[in-house]
Formats: structure tokens, sequence, C-alpha cells
């Protein structure tokens, strides 16, 4: 469906983790500018419940909390930038940063595409979908993926990234009014964002192994930048 790439391989998996941990710290800063108390503020809350499935220390959930609500003394000032462009055989790529020096993040960005192709704004986006995605596990037996995404307002759903969840797709504007109303049909919301879909995915059975190699390797540089959030990658599962 050519959805966020994802780290593949023990290996990978396995550096992956700490690198989750920095993002879901910067997530966590972010939505504590609204407020450090989880049951007041719905976005800190969800992001937090989301650090805690992945068995964030609590040290360091904390830490990026009050940084973020300015009770550290610290102050907390990132960028959010969108960068475009192709990864090596056409695939196109959007990439999400969080930065707090842009003038570090575009070289370093840069000097990742080399081996693809930097677009400029809109050379890529134009062909991806940008949407509300909430990935929520059935709360009850029997709990129907279909009718909550009708019932609830979503535009569509698939299979999420753990078996047995569901990723429902919304409109921007309606993610927050679908979060609210899925448990209401028997499914507890993970998680929460706005993120990119393509609308035409590479099919990798089109890439000879080696080519689908060398696509790996590049969404695996490009995903260890520290300051990218998150790689959506037009590639067919």
């Amino acid at each position: 469906m050519g959805a966020q790439w994802k780290a593949k391989g023990k290996e990978l998996a396995a550096n992956a983790k700490g690198k989750l941990f920095g993002r879901l710290a910067k997530d966590i800063m972010i939505a504590a500018r609204s407020g450090a108390d989880p049951a007041s503020n719905s976005r800190l809350r969800l992001v937090v419940e989301q650090a805690r499935k992945v068995s964030m220390p609590k040290e360091t959930l904390e830490r990026a909390i009050k940084k973020g609500a300015g009770l550290t003394g610290e102050t907390v000032n990132f960028e959010h930038v969108i960068y475009e462009g192709f990864a090596p055989h056409r695939v196109p790529v959007m990439i999400e940063c969080l930065t707090d020096n842009v003038n570090r993040t575009a070289p370093e960005m840069r000097v990742l595409f080399r081996k693809g192709q930097m677009g400029t704004s809109g050379s890529v986006s134009w062909d991806f979908d940008h949407l509300g995605m909430i990935e929520a596990e059935p709360a009850v037996a029997g709990a129907d993926p279909e009718l909550a995404a009708i019932e609830a307002g979503a535009q569509d759903f698939e299979p999420g990234e753990d078996e047995g969840n569901t990723l429902f797709l919304t409109d921007p504007a309606d993610l927050d009014l679908v979060s609210r109303a899925l448990p209401a049909h028997g499914f507890t919301v993970l998680s929460t964002k706005l993120g990119y879909q393509a609308k035409n995915p590479v099919d990798p059975a089109n890439l000879t192994p080696e080519q689908l190699e060398e696509v790996e390797a590049f969404l695996a540089a490009i995903d260890g930048n520290e300051d990218v959030q998150n790689v959506y990658a037009g590639l067919g599962a």
C-alpha cells in the first residue's frame, strides 16, 4: 500500500528501538507544550501510551514531558520539515523531520539523497495522500473493523503493524473525531498521527532482488538520520 517504511531484520529492528525512543521523546516534548498532564492533554496521553507500549524507560518519558512543558528551564524548539524525492529505481519517498537546526539537517539530507534523487517541494507529494492514521486493537471479541470504520467516519481501513490490529485511515480534519468515536465501536486506539500514503506504489515484483536491496539500503540510511521522524515510501507490500 505504500505506507510508512519500517526497518526489516533483527539487527535493524534492534537499532531502531533506540531511534524510536528518540522520536517518541520529540513527540512527547511537542505534545507537552499544551500541558504536562496526560489526563487533560489528549495528544500527550496518546503519545505516552505509545511510549509505554514499546517499554520506553519511565525516566526518559518523564524527562521529555517536563522538558516539553518548560518545567526544566530548557527551551524546546523543533521545526517540522519535509523532504521529498526518489530512492533508487524511481521509488518515491517523503521524509518528515523534526529538527532544531535546519542548517544541519538540509545538507545531511542532500548527502543521503546522492544514491537517489532529491526533489523540490511538490515533486512527489502529488502522488501521496495526506491522511489521518489511527492504529487500534479490538477491545471486544468479534469487533468488526469494516463496520467500525463506517460508523466512526473513517475513509478506509487496512491491517495494522501488529497482527490483529487495524489501521484506520481518515481525512486529516477528521483524525480526532474518528479516534474518539472508535472506542464506542469496539476498538482501543493505540496511536494517532497525520501521515502519507502513496497512491501508486511501485510493485516490488517489478524490481530484481538486487534493486530491492538498494532501495532498502537507501531507506535504512535515511531512517538512521537523527532528525528523521517518519519515512514514507511508495513501495508496495
